[in-house]
Parts: C-alpha cells; structure tokens; sequence
C-alpha cells in the first residue's frame, strides 16, 4: 500500500484522538473502531473506487446515470462550460457514491473491531472496555452520514482549492500545499467524526472518573456539616442550662 494510504488512516485517526477527552487513552475501545472503520474505508475509496472510475476516465461522464451526464465528471469545481445547476450533480453523485462506501465500510469494520474486542475479553477476563461496544448498525449509519455530507463536501472544497493553487503556484510548491491540505483534510475527517458520532449516540462514552481532588472536597464539605450538626445541639443544650440557673 503507498504512502497516501497510510497518510489518509493516520491522519483521521490522529483527528480522531484529538477530539476525544485526555487524546483518546480513556477511549481506545472508540479509536481502535475507527481505525479499523477507516482502514476499510480508504481502501474501498483508493483502491476500488478510484481504480474503476480511472479505468474509463475518458467516458467517465457517459458512465454516469442520466440525470448526470452533462454534470462535470470528477468535482464541482472542474474547469468547463456547466452551469451552477450542472456542477451540483457530482456533489449529490459522490455523496451516495461516498455514503454507499461509508455504510459498508462501517458495518464491516464495526463488525470486526467488536468481535475482536469479544475475543480478548475471552482470552483475559479481567480485561474490561470502558465504553460500551459501538452499536453496528448506527455505527454503519454514522459513517455513512459523515461520508455523505461531510467528506464529500471537504472532497468538492478541497478539488477547488487544488484547482486554484494549480493555477497561481510553481509545481514544487503546489505538491507541497497538496500534501499538507489532504493532511489537514484527514485530520478535520476524524474530529467531524467524532462530533456526528456522538450526536448520533454510536460512540456514548461512559461517565467519566471522578477527580481525586474533587473527592477530597466533597469529604471535607462533608465533614464540615457533621461537626456543624455536632455544635448545634451543643449550643442549644448549653442555653437551656444557663435559662435553668437563672431560674434557680
């Protein structure tokens, strides 16, 4: 596999980590999902997505259904003679295309990262996730969601950047701002993740620990009330005494 490929996984699972409480070491039950979510994914989009549809690149727009066939054939942004209707066609093309690929890639790799997870538990019994295990089939909903809207969007937003840098950059510098926007793409991929999974309830993550310093507090307010309810009947007891002598 080249190097795009692995750029693509780690850089979504960096984001990914980024985004969750104290980088993700409370939630590695999460970021392992993920990892195997979007290893699947990157191979579905790099290597049998992009190898068919480069195949015929040259009637790429005749493959395309009907409702498509006068819509640029790769992004929105592509240079040529469409109209705004027209160049919406490949953002609702890619988004199924992208949704079909993130729902499968969800359910497959949901499907995987659990049963692994169930093997080790079998093989250490002490070993215990602190999360409950990602639903598979909301799971596989979210990734489909987020494939659908928000990296095909990034995908349509980041083509037109390219476009533009193509025109105004010499081609050391254009490879170079390639790399590091596709970088910074991936990492934006795994923290929109994040947010959409857990809006969707897919990766609800356990109440978190308390802080030792908040238990410590929580133990002296609490003894701050018990030696307050020690004095109250104290003082209450030495004043019925003092109104007894002035009796006497």
């Amino acid at each position: 596999m080249d190097a795009d490929y692995w750029q693509s996984v780690t850089a979504g699972v960096l984001g990914d980590m980024a985004s969750h409480p104290n980088f993700g070491l409370n939630e590695l039950d999460f970021v392992f999902s993920t990892l195997v979510v979007g290893s699947i994914l990157n191979f579905l989009l790099m290597y049998l997505l992009a190898r068919t549809a480069g195949a015929g690149d040259a009637s790429s727009s005749g493959r395309l259904p009907s409702i498509f066939a006068a819509c640029p054939p790769s992004h929105m942004f592509k240079s040529g003679a469409y109209g705004v209707f027209s160049r919406m066609g490949p953002f609702v093309y890619k988004g199924t295309l992208f949704a079909a690929a993130g729902f499968t890639a969800g359910l497959v790799g949901t499907v995987i990262s659990n049963a692994l997870i169930k093997m080790r538990k079998k093989m250490d019994p002490n070993f215990q996730t602190p999360n409950k295990p990602p639903p598979t089939p909301l799971n596989a909903f979210t990734w489909a969601v987020h494939m659908g809207v928000s990296s095909n969007f990034r995908y349509q937003v980041l083509n037109g950047i390219e476009f533009l840098l193509a025109k105004g950059l010499p081609s050391f510098l254009f490879k170079s701002s390639v790399v590091v926007l596709r970088c910074l793409n991936n990492v934006l991929g795994g923290m929109s993740f994040v947010v959409l999974a857990r809006l969707t309830g897919s990766q609800a993550a356990a109440a978190p620990l308390p802080s030792p310093f908040s238990a410590v507090a929580e133990l002296e307010q609490q003894q701050q009330q018990q030696l307050r309810h020690v004095n109250i009947p104290s003082s209450n007891t030495s004043t019925t005494s003092a109104a007894k002598l002035c009796k006497h």
